[in-house]
């Protein structure tokens, strides 16, 4: 487990600001649960989502997503990930295919999974919730932002310690918000389809 514990450029969780943050949130909670409910909360509804909130700057390391408040979802999940790992809790990145348009329009899309010990590696979305998004921590079911629905979603099985290369480009590229829906990543999946069909079988 010690890759998902360690501090990284992007996840710079030994940066005072995180490591003051995660201790805040850990305050007068004593279990994992309720810390990484802390957490997953923090960011979810005080950290506004970008595209949202029509907010610059583009943040992509943990410590701008907190300075200024903002961020995408891959961002918010650098962040996730950062204030979990000061509090000793393992915490990866994962990403999923999804249409973000009726086109349809592919585009990966970031969220987190953290180690509970009572339950084992658990999926949050930590997007930010809206409208038709309702993200929960109520393990052991999973409330993510986004179902797929759409044939060439899928969920991505990895659990990254790391971003994707393809994210940190993208995130350190582009200085407006619009520039980065303008350049949404995707990766071609050969078992997207599958997943959508499995799931319809």
């Amino acid at each position: 487990m010690n890759k998902y514990l360690e501090s990284a450029e992007v996840i710079d969780w030994n940066s005072p600001a995180v490591f003051k943050q995660a201790q805040v949130l850990a305050q007068g909670v004593s279990t994992q649960d309720e810390i990484t409910k802390n957490c997953f909360e923090f960011v979810r509804d005080e950290i506004k989502h970008s595209w949202d909130y029509q907010q610059n700057p583009v943040t992509c390391k943990a410590s701008d997503v907190l300075k200024y408040r903002t961020g995408f979802c891959y961002a918010k999940s650098h962040l996730l990930a950062a204030l979990l790992r000061a509090n000793e809790i393992p915490a990866g990145l994962c990403y999923q295919r999804i249409t973000i348009t009726d086109s349809p329009l592919f585009c990966l899309h970031g969220l987190n999974a953290v180690y509970l010990e009572q339950f084992g590696w658990y999926r949050i979305d930590a997007r930010g919730n809206k409208q038709d998004v309702k993200a929960e921590f109520c393990p052991p079911t999973e409330r993510l932002a986004f179902s797929l629905v759409t044939l060439g979603e899928a969920d991505l099985p990895e659990i990254w310690p790391e971003p994707l290369p393809i994210i940190t480009s993208l995130l350190t590229k582009y200085k407006n918000y619009q520039n980065v829906i303008d350049n949404l990543p995707d990766i071609e999946l050969f078992t997207a389809n599958k997943a959508i069909q499995s799931d319809a079988a």
